[in-house]
């Protein structure tokens, strides 16, 4: 079971992070027009532009290579990174994700990013998929230990 968790980590870090590098190129997938998708994403106020290039394709390698923890710590055993690297790493990654995603549910949070249709994406998915990846960061480390 613990196997399978770390894999759909695996899976869905990739693709967001296969989403992060197409928007890196430009795409402008799920919208139509650059605005939309800044409101769609960021949600931040005044924010008119995406990211750079660059900064989005360092978001994409992060995320991607949080990914690839669950799986070192699953199916390497004696491999590349010392165990206790990789503990903390998943330690670190399960904080991230799940502060991000009870940051969702915080009134002050909304107030900073108040565009929509962020506000909602983040309540309804957005937040509760960092909670969901930030538990299954917990419940690998815990069966690995």
């Amino acid at each position: 079971m613990i196997e399978i968790i770390a894999i759909s980590l695996f899976a869905v870090l990739a693709i967001i992070s296969a989403v992060h590098v197409y928007w890196g190129f430009g795409g402008l997938w799920p919208c139509k027009d650059l605005q939309s998708l800044v409101n769609t994403v960021i949600g931040g106020k005044g924010f008119t532009q995406m990211p750079s290039a660059w900064l989005t394709f360092v978001v994409a390698a992060l995320i991607g290579t949080a990914g690839v923890f669950p799986l070192l710590l699953v199916f390497v055993s004696d491999g590349i990174l010392p165990f206790n690297l990789i503990a903390f790493g998943m330690v670190a990654l399960a904080m991230v994700f799940i502060g991000r995603g009870v940051a969702s549910f915080a009134g002050y949070f909304r107030k900073m990013e108040a565009t929509e249709p962020f506000v909602t994406l983040d309540r309804k998915y957005y937040g509760p998929l960092c909670l969901l990846l930030g538990s299954g960061f917990v419940a690998v480390l815990s069966a690995g230990m």
